[in-house]
């Protein structure tokens, strides 16, 4: 006999305890309930902003037993996984792409659990009911994007199409300094980060890293300028409020590396970084100077130097970024499930898909193969 599920939409994260969320979503720091709900508050996502909450969890016997980070989406922004051309053949087809589902965490480029629960039938439920929920709402379709590998495998059972992109992180093969990480780049290679960070600590000032009791409301003013700079010229205007960096100095600053570039203890360069488990997160960087390779200083870096000191095994620094490559950031697969309601098109994703997982594969081992580590033999 089949388990008996009730699946339950929530117009905010606060209507879910935040024991429970938690309890279900593990350590992931942009999964927590913390994280989304300094979203909410901060009127970062919400009414106006193209997402629009609606958590999905899932009930067996009374007790919360799953749960999903859910959006419906007016737009593609804010995803870093692009779905730009399939909204616009849709839409020349005569099909209303938006609304849509998103299974994600907003503007966070990492990986994680979206399926929030141990137990596989739970999941099963969670990417049924966004299929019906997307039905019943009229959605073109249901994306889970950054999702676990795991995931990956039931989405595919359940009728969701997978696809692979690629980003670039750095691994810590046990090292005890940075040093012993650039014993294994190639000559050249060890020669060109030692110089790089040599002038990008040349800058005249110092660098500092910032973490818990040692964040102050004045390190988030600085960085908030920082942002709205790098912000407004990469997407046209920041996706943030200044009050989210309010909520997470309140409750998340454990979980925050801030590393900043002072002058005479004014900060004029910074790179915000979030701290899991087993890995540090690099997110948003911002100047209101220029100074040679001072970004690569603050935003990678100063990372591995961070996660080789605490034993994290690896770093991820955000999307993109080809240049991550010669600082010995290697290129990682990232996975998604997509489903879309209108048959035909689904058909035509799934060709487009195939093609290019193939191309993703060959790239990501091009790109594994030109990294800067020494060749064996």
């Amino acid at each position: 006999m089949s388990t008996s599920f009730t699946l339950t939409t929530h117009a905010a994260i606060a209507e879910i305890p935040a024991e429970t969320w938690d309890r279900l979503g593990g350590s992931n720091p942009f999964t927590t309930h913390r994280f989304l709900d300094a979203l909410e508050r901060s009127g970062s996502v919400g009414p106006g902003t193209g997402w629009q909450p609606l958590h999905l969890t899932v009930e067996c016997a009374g007790e919360i037993v799953g749960a999903a980070p859910l959006y419906a989406k007016s737009h593609s922004q804010g995803e870093y996984i692009f779905d730009h051309a399939w909204a616009q053949a849709y839409m020349r087809a005569g099909g209303r792409y938006y609304p849509k589902l998103q299974c994600a965490s907003p503007f966070t480029p990492v990986s994680g659990p979206r399926l929030l629960s141990p137990d596989p039938e739970v999941k099963r439920a969670l990417l049924a009911g966004m299929m019906q929920i997307a039905e019943r709402a009229g959605c073109s379709g249901v994306h889970v994007t950054f999702c676990d590998e795991d995931e990956v495998a039931l989405g595919e059972t359940a009728g969701y199409l997978p696809r692979v992109t690629q980003q670039f992180h750095w691994f810590n093969r046990g090292y005890a300094s940075f040093d012993a990480f650039l014993a294994e780049l190639s000559s050249r290679k060890r020669k060109a980060i030692r110089k790089e960070r040599a002038r990008a600590q040349a800058f005249g000032g110092d660098i500092v890293q910032l973490t818990g009791d040692r964040l102050e409301p004045r390190h988030w003013d600085a960085f908030w300028n920082f942002y709205q700079d790098t912000g407004s010229r990469k997407w046209g205007e920041p996706y943030l409020t200044r009050a989210f960096f309010d909520h997470i100095q309140d409750s998340m600053r454990d979980d925050v590396l801030l590393v900043l570039a002072e002058r005479d203890g004014e900060p004029i360069a910074g790179a915000l970084n979030f701290i899991g488990p087993d890995a540090i997160y690099g997110r948003y960087w911002g100047c209101v100077e220029d100074h040679a390779f001072l970004h690569f200083e603050l935003c990678y870096h100063q990372a591995i130097d961070y996660a080789i000191q605490h034993g994290l095994a690896r770093v991820e620094a955000g999307a993109q970024g080809e240049h991550k490559l010669a600082r010995g950031y290697l290129p990682a697969e990232i996975h998604s499930l997509h489903w879309l309601r209108e048959e035909g098109f689904l058909r035509a994703v799934a060709s487009y898909l195939d093609q290019e997982r193939e191309a993703m594969g060959e790239e990501i081992e091009l790109l594994t193969d030109w990294g800067p580590f020494r060749k064996n033999g």
